[in-house]
């Protein structure tokens, strides 16, 4: 990957070294979550959720084993989200793309990507950390793009914890696309 892709990380001083957060990206390929997880691995090992379309035999044995759980999408999937806080509170990283889904993908696109507020909700809930973090050229692969990757420092989330959950997980996630929007447009240049 270092050699063949040119993978290149930075901003990892700005990932908490103890404790769960949730670490939130942008969403450009199937090749994302190990783009995003390269950058701490072996010190720390990636949990994120899945579509549930991807549970099928042999992938899905595959999928469990690399750190994903199901989340069935289009649905409130409050199942996943429980799985998703408890493993944050007890010191996993999520990792959790807010717009859940790819930005482009071949010829049938069936979901439009647009931030929901599901990270934000989760670190939240579970009282952690929601750190941005923008990947590129994992689009590219083919043509053997460089893939990048900058982490953000941690979104502030304190000043929100008298607010409606609702609210609160809305304005976080307005933070956290900020964010990303500019760590993506720094990795541009």
């Amino acid at each position: 990957m270092k050699l063949l892709f040119r993978y290149r990380v930075r901003g990892a001083e700005h990932l908490p070294r103890d404790g769960g957060y949730v670490l939130a990206a942008n969403h450009n390929s199937n090749f994302d979550p190990w783009a995003l997880g390269l950058g701490i691995f072996p010190r720390r090992f990636l949990r994120f959720m899945a579509k549930s379309e991807l549970f099928w035999f042999p992938l899905g044995a595959f999928i469990r084993g690399a750190g994903a759980f199901r989340v069935r999408r289009g649905a409130r999937d409050l199942e996943a989200m429980r799985t998703a806080e408890e493993l944050a509170r007890n010191g996993h990283v999520i990792a959790m793309f807010p717009e859940g889904t790819r930005r482009r993908k071949g010829l049938r696109k069936t979901r439009r990507a647009e931030a929901h507020t599901g990270a934000a909700r989760i670190a939240l809930a579970a009282d952690v950390p929601l750190v941005p973090a923008a990947i590129t050229g994992t689009d590219a692969l083919r043509r053997l793009a460089r893939v990048s990757v900058l982490y953000g420092e941690p979104v502030r989330t304190d000043d929100l914890s008298d607010l409606d959950p609702g609210e609160a997980a809305r304005l976080a996630t307005e933070r956290l696309m900020e964010r990303i929007a500019a760590l993506e447009e720094s990795l541009a240049r």
